[in-house]
């Protein structure tokens, strides 16, 4: 499921050109259509708003500085998230061992209102997505974020995390299906 955006018309990769030839306002456009699901990306994932703001701007950091270096070669977000996630792993790597929760409690933390996953009719929905999401294995968390916050299809998925095209749909499948179950009197 791609998750529409108000800009459909401009592509992410015509916004990064743009960027490139000078244009200050497309990058506030690329800023304003992703950070909301870059900065979720790295809530869910380490459950540390401070850590997460950290994370989230070393990120749009890497993105200014690859301005001039960037070239379309894939789509943008698959690029971005590529960044975020390697970004993560450096973090988890200079940070290990623990065990990193899924998302936090604060149910205002994410920076943009449209945000798809806290769109819980209560405090008490939004409490068991959290546990929900934070029963997942790592693997099927990591694709399921990708795919819902990022809205990356199942190949760039496999291509980010290095997993096969039929594994993250089976990563997918199987998170997708205990959310159902642990959720199922929500629906």
């Amino acid at each position: 499921m791609l998750l529409r955006h108000s800009h459909d018309s401009e592509t992410d990769e015509a916004m990064m050109l743009a960027w490139q030839s000078g244009d200050v306002a497309a990058f506030d456009r690329l800023y304003e259509r992703h950070r909301g699901g870059v900065f979720r990306y790295f809530l869910r994932q380490c459950r540390d708003r401070g850590r997460a703001e950290e994370l989230h701007h070393d990120v749009w950091l890497k993105l200014i500085g690859a301005r001039d270096s960037w070239r379309p070669t894939a789509r943008f977000t698959t690029w971005l998230y590529t960044v975020a996630r390697n970004r993560l792993i450096d973090y988890w790597r200079a940070n290990a061992p623990q065990r990193l929760a899924a998302l936090d409690d604060d149910a205002h933390a994410a920076p943009e209102s449209c945000d798809p996953l806290s769109v819980s009719a209560s405090e008490q929905h939004g409490t068991r997505l959290v546990a929900a999401l934070g029963a997942l294995p790592e693997a099927q968390r990591d694709a399921f974020l990708l795919h819902v916050e990022g809205g990356l299809a199942l190949a760039d998925i496999a291509k980010l995390t290095g997993a096969a095209q039929e594994t993250v749909k089976s990563r997918l499948r199987y998170a997708y299906a205990r959310l159902r179950e642990a959720l199922g009197d929500l629906q």
